[in-house]
């Protein structure tokens, strides 16, 4: 399990860059909180939109 610390942009990017197995920057997303879920974050990347849950997993936000 990869584990992310408050929400940061590399963090995120680096998780982001493995499951899109492409290079993501950290200036290339947009992070806001979920407020549906404590601890979740909306992550806005291009054309897609993903969600990170509080356990550090990242899923296509369909």
């Amino acid at each position: 399990m990869d584990i992310v610390y408050a929400a940061e942009k590399p963090s995120i990017a680096k998780l982001l860059s493995i499951h899109t197995k492409r290079r993501v920057r950290p200036q290339d997303i947009m992070v806001t909180e979920n407020p549906d879920e404590t601890g979740s974050f909306f992550i806005g990347f291009q054309f897609n939109q993903y969600v990170l849950s509080p356990n550090g997993e990242i899923e296509a936000n369909e």
